[in-house]
C-alpha cells in the first residue's frame, strides 16, 4: 500500500503544475498576440521607409502637379535636358535667361535642380525646344 505522504506529494505536484499552466497560458496568448502586432508594425515601417526613399529619389525630377483648373498640356522639366538644350544652342546662362525672360541665376538653379520653373516658365521653355542656333541668335538680336 502506498505511503499517504507520497500520494499527497504527487497530487500536490500535479495540481500545482496544472495551476501554473493555467496561469502562464494567458500570458503566452498575450505574448503571441504582441509578437504578431510587432511583426505587422515592422512590416508597415519597412513599407513606409521604402515609400520615403522612393519619394526622395523623385523629388525635383518633375514639376509639381498643375493647378486643378489648368487644362493646358502636361509639361515635364528635366534639368539634364534643359542643360543639354542650352549647350546645343551654344548660349550662356544669361543669354538663355534673356530668351526665357528670367535671370541667369534662375537658369543655373534650374540646371542644378536647386529650383523648378513655374508653369508659365515651363510653357516658354517648351516653346524654345524647337528652335536652333540661328533662330536663338536672331531672337537675342531682336529680329524675331
Amino acid at each position: 500500500m502506498p505511503d499517504i505522504g507520497a500520494v499527497m506529494k504527487a497530487e500536490i505536484s500535479r495540481l500545482s503544475r496544472k495551476e501554473a499552466r493555467r496561469a502562464v497560458e494567458s500570458s503566452n496568448k498575450a505574448s503571441a498576440q504582441h509578437r504578431r502586432q510587432i511583426a505587422e508594425l515592422n512590416r508597415t515601417v519597412r513599407q513606409l521607409a521604402q515609400e520615403v526613399a522612393r519619394l526622395r529619389r523623385n523629388v525635383g525630377r518633375d514639376t509639381p502637379p498643375a493647378p486643378a483648373g489648368d487644362d493646358g498640356p502636361r509639361l515635364r522639366f528635366v534639368a539634364k535636358g534643359f542643360r543639354a538644350h542650352r549647350a546645343k544652342l551654344g548660349l550662356s546662362a544669361a543669354d538663355y535667361g534673356r530668351l526665357l525672360g528670367v535671370s541667369a541665376q534662375s537658369v543655373y538653379n534650374w540646371e542644378r535642380s536647386a529650383a523648378v520653373p513655374r508653369r508659365e516658365q515651363l510653357v516658354r521653355i517648351a516653346a524654345l525646344r524647337g528652335i536652333g542656333k540661328r533662330e536663338a541668335a536672331s531672337r537675342l538680336n531682336g529680329h524675331g
